[in-house]
């Protein structure tokens, strides 16, 4: 009997777990773009992966890739974009398994994302200038050669994010209690709690409107494949940032925000270092630079769009 009980109680627990689940989906909604501009959407190797492009086609093409974490989309982006696209004909990809672009239940890898980037900037750009973000700039760093690109643009860049854990991503993938997990973790007290760590310097910069679109991406219906293979540390490149940046033949710029955490300042000088590259500080700023300080971003880039435009 007490066998019987525990096992009604672990199927009923499962059975709300999933309601709950059904629940934040329905209310979460259609995700809308949060850029400004064209809304298109790039097939690519059975995905869809929307993408928002603003500014003139006949100015120099700038790709924004937005960084990898449970609740990443190109909101990030949203301060700078406008203001972007009055130098350059800008696009801004939502990655495969974010967003508004497919989330199937695939094994998200470091050479899934590293195949994506290099097949976007060579099929919707021109010899693009390149703004990677986090991990997004190892990727970024790797196809910067075959693209052409006039130069890349790296916000606290990272080809490193933890060891391996295989049992982190198949808890994450799990049905019903890896979506019970996933939801708890991108609640919108936790999605607070890590802005306010991790992301943020200053706390009136996490607004209601980015938690609530944070919480919104993070709750559509396959939202946790993805980033179950980023918690489990597989989407980590297997290269020295530090080499690739050094082999890159174009200009580079490193952005760090000095009270960064996650990336502390230290590994921006030491990489700016090893790879003979330029790093901006920005302070009263951590992981998101660009998006605390989108005024002081947007001028750094404009000094140098001489040097971007002359290769």
């Amino acid at each position: 009997m007490r066998l019987r009980r525990l096992l009604a109680g672990a199927v009923g627990g499962l059975a709300l777990t999933e309601a709950a689940n059904r629940a934040l989906r329905t209310r979460a909604g259609p995700l809308e773009s949060p850029l400004d501009g064209d809304q298109g959407t790039y097939r690519w190797r059975g995905f869809d992966v929307a993408y928002t492009e603003a500014g003139d086609p006949e100015d120099p093409d700038l790709v924004c890739l937005h960084g990898v974490h449970a609740a990443a989309s190109p909101k990030e982006f949203d301060g700078i974009f406008g203001a972007l696209a009055e130098d350059f004909h800008v696009l801004a990809p939502e990655l495969p398994g974010f967003g508004r672009s497919d989330r199937p239940p695939v094994a998200y890898t470091s050479s899934l994302y590293e195949s994506f980037v290099a097949d976007f900037l060579s099929d919707a750009a021109d010899d693009p200038v390149i703004l990677g973000s986090s991990l997004t700039g190892a990727w970024a760093t790797m196809a910067a050669n075959d693209a052409d690109a006039r130069g890349l643009l790296l916000v606290c860049p990272t080809a490193e994010t933890g060891p391996r854990r295989p049992w982190v991503r198949s808890l994450v993938r799990s049905p019903v209690v890896g979506q019970g997990l996933f939801n708890g973790l991108t609640s919108k007290p936790s999605l607070r709690y890590y802005d306010e760590r991790e992301a943020f310097y200053r706390p009136e910069h996490i607004t209601s409107d980015v938690v609530d679109y944070q919480w919104q991406t993070a709750h559509q219906a396959g939202a946790r494949f993805a980033p179950a293979s980023f918690v489990g540390g597989f989407l980590d490149p297997a290269v020295d940032l530090a080499d690739e940046l050094a082999a890159v033949d174009c200009p580079v710029t490193l952005f760090w925000g000095r009270e960064a955490t996650v990336t502390p300042l230290a590994e921006g000088r030491e990489l700016a270092d090893e790879a003979d590259t330029r790093l901006v500080v920005l302070d009263d700023t951590k992981l998101l630079p660009h998006e605390e300080e989108p005024g002081t971003f947007v001028d750094v880039i404009r000094s140098e769009l001489p040097q971007l435009e002359g290769q």
